[in-house]
């Protein structure tokens, strides 16, 4: 009898074989199959963004606090010794803030890096004395215009309060020191260029800063609920508008230091504004009266 060819080994078998593989291949890494994963290109994870506002290890520090740069926050792990002592004493005469964390903070701080124990938030623009703003705006031979932000957290919101200073011509903006947003490079692009400008204090304690500044003449408004509308409170004058926190507005402490409160009268559903729109009605009312009374 004539010889057979195998139907499972012959050329016509292994062709189609080969193109159904090819198809299996083709069909499982369009959907995603484990064999596809398997072989594709591994991502790269991704690098941590560096923080321009961050100084890490103990001389970029302690030469920061010497050179007098401007310093929001230093971070000291707990159990530091060594020169980590005299950084921390050498900031506490600056008046500077030192917060003592466990080393896991800083570790997650700065994945990979040698921090030292120690870490600083440095800010992107010096800041100036309360002095220095009332002594701006008695040089331009003006009754002073204060915006004094009590705990606001948004570095967006500060710039746009930032931007909308600048353009009422307020003097100045005043912030605490704690629990506070600070001059960022988030604020400072937030601001389009108005941190170049507006003067920002930075205070440990506001009610001791209102204190001061009704001392100095200027009467306190604060822009919160239950007020007179802003269109009809008198406006001119030696003046520090108030403007609270995202979501708790102005602390009691403050409000009850406040001379006369303001309020935005609202018509629609939502009883609240963005802090950095409150503060831009109020402020350029202020200055449509102060123009007014010239």
């Amino acid at each position: 009898m004539p010889k057979r060819n195998n139907p499972r080994t012959g050329p016509k078998y292994e062709k189609t074989e080969a193109t159904a593989r090819r198809g299996r291949t083709a069909q499982g890494a369009g959907r995603g199959s484990k064999a596809a994963e398997a072989y594709a290109p591994k991502k790269m994870p991704a690098r941590p963004e560096e923080n321009p506002n961050l100084l890490i290890g103990r001389n970029p520090v302690t030469e920061a606090i010497k050179a007098g740069r401007p310093v929001d926050k230093i971070l000291m792990q707990k159990d530091a010794e060594g020169s980590a002592r005299s950084i921390a004493s050498l900031a506490r005469e600056q008046g500077l803030v030192v917060q003592y964390v466990d080393k896991l903070v800083l570790d997650k701080l700065v994945p990979g890096k040698a921090h030292q124990g120690i870490a600083a938030y440095v800010a992107a623009h010096h800041y100036v004395g309360v002095e220095d703003i009332l002594a701006s705006a008695k040089a331009k031979h003006e009754d002073p215009l204060v915006i004094i932000l009590d705990e606001l957290e948004d570095p967006h919101n500060l710039g746009a309060v930032l931007r909308s200073a600048d353009a009422a011509g307020a003097h100045g903006v005043i912030i605490p020191s704690r629990r506070s947003v600070t001059l960022t490079e988030t604020v400072a692009k937030a601001s389009a260029g108005a941190i170049e400008y507006v003067p920002v204090a930075k205070v440990g304690n506001l009610s001791r800063c209102i204190e001061l500044l009704k001392s100095k003449g200027l009467w306190i408004a604060s822009v919160d609920m239950d007020g007179q509308p802003y269109s009809t409170a008198d406006l001119k004058g030696p003046l520090a508008l108030v403007i609270g926190g995202e979501g708790s507005g102005v602390s009691r402490v403050v409000r009850e230091k406040s001379d006369y409160i303001v309020s935005i009268p609202m018509k629609g559903h939502v009883n609240s504004l963005n802090a950095s729109n409150a503060a831009a009605i109020v402020l350029f009312e202020a200055a449509r009266q102060r123009a007014a009374s010239r």
